[in-house]
């Protein structure tokens, strides 16, 4: 009899898309995985040719045919050793949405425990069976702010309103508890702020050359300061942009390169080329690749994120690190390479500072801190996996015992569920999330 825990990882985005909701469940899932202690089925969306157009880099990762199909995702899960990759059907309208009932994909007697990577906006548009019927446990892992992307919408401030406790009814609904990288999210019913997010370990590898040549006397560092990011406004370029243009008699003579890509790239160029000090604007790249490995100041004035995965790559290359005091950079304090400003003052002097010093080489217990093993350690405890017991058998029926107010607990649920159906497709929702359009998910 397979006593092994069944876990079920659903997510919002998938490779190709290189952003933090198709990586960071990826991993999760690898490492979960990795000692054989459980399965893993790493349940992601699949969208047709003509969405994957709006969404993936370039079109050359663009898959159209079933075999191109089940090749791909053959290669995924040997490349993860995972027991299962499966696929639902989704639409990107702004973003990625799923079709139908996606709880179908697994089999009703394998499942089991099912994580909600972005529960939130997993269960916005849920149709189908209750996500606590159908699994065990259900553990949510809240990725994303949207409360602060909505802000810097138009009628930002109603629609936050409107969407905090959107996001509060359907989590309380549907997850059994939930994780929340960052206090920089809306606290929610039966939650607990962890963050559960690791580094690709060629990071870390990078870091630990940099150590090395830090020991031996070289110099590791040639390149000064540089920031990477989707090139939106929201994700930090307005922050940084008026950071620069407001002190700029202060930061004579610094030099910055911005990696990124996106819609307000033409924008951010032209703002970029109106101040004095020199800003260099590039499309984006893959901030693992070479080009990267020489620069010494990472700043990153984004307060939209969660947990920044840039901020955690950087820390894991040996650079110092320039950012707001804010919730989201809670974690990254312990590393003395993370720096935080609270105002112009702060980010002029924390700048000029971390370009004349040396970045202190990482410890190996910091280096575990911020590595997938560490990360899946503190998912574990956070979730409490560890606490529960895989399920053996069905229990007859006239064996069960259930109280009258967990009877009348599940039979609210299920009335709020059923409510929740049919709000999900009224036009209040649809306002609300429309304000997410300029949104990465």
């Amino acid at each position: 009899m397979d006593t092994k825990q069944h876990i079920a990882i659903f997510t919002t985005a998938s490779l190709p898309w290189l952003t933090g909701t198709a990586v960071n469940p990826l991993f999760r899932a690898a490492y979960l995985a990795k000692d054989g202690a459980r399965k893993v089925t790493l349940v992601i969306p699949w969208l047709k040719l003509k969405d994957q157009e709006h969404v993936y880099p370039t079109t050359s990762h663009l898959i159209h045919q079933r075999n191109k199909k089940n090749m791909f995702f053959s290669g995924l899960k040997k490349g993860l050793d995972l027991d299962q990759v499966l696929l639902y059907v989704s639409i990107q309208e702004e973003s990625i949405l799923a079709l139908g009932d996606i709880t179908e994909v697994i089999p009703d007697e394998e499942a089991d425990i099912a994580v909600l990577e972005e529960p939130e906006h997993l269960t916005w548009y849920h149709h189908g069976k209750r996500w606590k019927l159908k699994f065990r446990l259900v553990i949510g892992v809240v990725h994303t702010n949207y409360l602060e992307y909505v802000r810097r919408e138009k009628n930002g401030q109603l629609q936050a309103f409107l969407l905090k406790y959107v996001n509060a009814w359907v989590v309380n609904i549907y997850c059994h508890r939930v994780i929340r990288l960052s206090a920089a999210t809306q606290d929610l019913p039966r939650s607990v702020v962890c963050n559960v997010h690791g580094v690709n370990p060629r990071f870390l590898d990078i870091g630990m050359k940099k150590r090395e040549q830090q020991e031996n006397g070289d110099q590791p560092f040639s390149k000064g300061a540089y920031y990477i990011g989707k090139m939106i406004w929201s994700k930090g370029y307005k922050e940084l942009l008026k950071l620069l243009g407001d002190n700029q008699k202060k930061l004579t003579g610094l030099e910055i390169d911005l990696y990124g890509s996106g819609e307000d790239s033409g924008q951010v160029e032209e703002a970029a080329k109106k101040l004095e000090i020199t800003v260099r604007v590039h499309p984006g790249r893959d901030h693992g690749d070479p080009l990267f490995h020489d620069y010494k100041v990472f700043l990153n004035p984004s307060t939209t994120d969660v947990v920044c995965t840039t901020t955690a790559e950087a820390l894991a290359m040996g650079k110092i690190v320039v950012c707001a005091n804010h919730p989201s950079n809670e974690f990254f304090k312990q590393f003395p390479n993370c720096r935080t400003y609270e105002d112009d003052e702060g980010f002029v002097k924390e700048t000029l500072k971390a370009l004349e010093d040396q970045p202190a080489p990482l410890t190996d217990a910091q280096r575990h801190e911020l590595s997938w093993e560490a990360a899946t350690e503190r998912f574990l405890e956070s979730a409490q996996l560890e606490n529960v017991v895989r399920k053996v058998a069905k229990v007859p029926s006239s064996k069960i015992v259930m109280s009258k107010s967990l009877s009348l607990k599940r039979n609210l649920e299920d009335a709020s569920a059923l409510e929740s159906s049919y709000v999900n497709s009224s036009d209040l929702l649809i306002f609300v999330y429309w304000g997410l359009e300029d949104l990465v998910i």
